[in-house]
């Protein structure tokens, strides 16, 4: 989807500008969050609700409901392919017809299609990479997220800002380790709902009542399963997410960096505070395929030029290392990853407890 109009701000009154801009999470986990928001802001259930579909459907909200953390749910990794020019469309056709792939980017690089695999498991995941490098001709770089010191597109957006956060002033960051095995450790409840609000919860006044219909559980304890799995780190936030491309947020680039391993850490999470590095994380080097890259920062803005300044920003006052620059030149697939695998995985584990 494109970037909406220069003007697509003319028409929002303040009421739409916090659902936009401060309901990106913490939205309400009871039976009526509309009701809840819609007193917290002056207007009726219905209209908070209303203004919520309207905002869905003009493209500034890609959805409402919980943000999903693949890596901590499943095994996830970003990887890449050196598509030659003349193939690179048949090689993307290859790449996006696994569901497992939910994001897929051409980079103006040699490395020029990065895209990431999220499985059940991690066998599945790397039998998934070795299907595309066999049916493609084309090695796979796998680079598994191995330490998230700050991941979050939550950032405010109706304003005329040149890059994401450039009106905040901190970040709260921390290491975290993260697991190539991760499964999620889900009850069939848990995974069920999942699968059901992988998309997005309903639009309606009862929207956890909804998926409580959808997966036959009684309200109260979907309702308590969201919490556990909003604690348990498997739901990043739940709220409105906005479709930053077409709010003008078209302006991403990636950048590695080369940074000696005893200082990763250190800078890693000094980085991650910056407010505006969008994404920072560990990822591993791979030298047996010139990938002397260890930490990945991306930056998101309205501008090119705006986003290359605080890239040398980045370089000159906290990154002193060898980097490289990947800006994001076409989408070629963006979904949410699905989770569909962890059902029978969870399910089967139920099965084992009880016999």
């Amino acid at each position: 989807m494109s970037a909406l109009d220069d003007d697509w701000r003319a028409g929002l009154d303040e009421v739409d500008a916090t659902l936009i801009d401060e309901y990106q999470s913490g939205f309400p986990i009871e039976e009526r969050p509309f009701q809840a928001v819609g007193n917290a802001l002056g207007v009726s259930e219905d209209d908070a609700l209303e203004r919520v579909r309207t905002l869905r459907e003009t493209g500034v909200f890609r959805r409402f409901g919980a943000v999903l953390n693949p890596p901590v749910i499943g095994s996830s990794t970003l990887a890449a392919v050196q598509a030659p020019d003349d193939r690179f469309d048949e090689v993307a056709d290859v790449v996006n017809e696994y569901r497992q792939v939910n994001h897929n980017y051409r980079r103006d690089h040699p490395w020029n299609m990065w895209f990431v695999v999220t499985a059940g498991s991690r066998e599945k995941r790397d039998d998934i990479l070795a299907e595309i490098e066999a049916r493609t001709g084309c090695a796979v770089l796998v680079l598994p997220m191995l330490t998230d010191y700050y991941i979050d597109l939550e950032f405010p957006v109706v304003n005329e800002d040149r890059f994401a956060r450039e009106s905040l002033t901190e970040t709260a960051v921390s290491a975290t380790r993260i697991s190539e095995d991760a499964t999620g450790n889900l009850t069939p409840l848990e995974a069920a709902l999942l699968v059901e609000i992988q998309d997005g919860f309903p639009l309606s006044n009862t929207p956890y009542r909804d998926v409580a219909e959808a997966v036959d559980a009684p309200v109260g304890e979907v309702i308590a399963a969201v919490e556990r799995l909003l604690d348990d780190g498997c739901i990043k936030r739940i709220g409105c997410v906005v479709n930053h491309i077409v709010t003008g947020f078209d302006a991403n680039c990636m950048v590695v960096w080369d940074v000696p391993d005893e200082q990763l850490d250190d800078h890693g999470t000094a980085v991650g505070s910056l407010p505006y590095v969008t994404l920072c994380y560990h990822r591993p080097r791979r030298p047996e395929q010139d990938w002397p890259y260890n930490l990945f920062t991306m930056i998101h803005g309205r501008e090119p030029d705006a986003v290359d300044e605080k890239i040398d920003e980045l370089a000159a006052d906290h990154l002193p290392f060898t980097h490289e620059r990947l800006y994001s030149t076409e989408t070629l697939k963006q979904t949410g990853a699905r989770y569909d695998e962890l059902v029978a995985s969870a399910e089967a584990a139920d099965g084992d407890v009880d016999s």
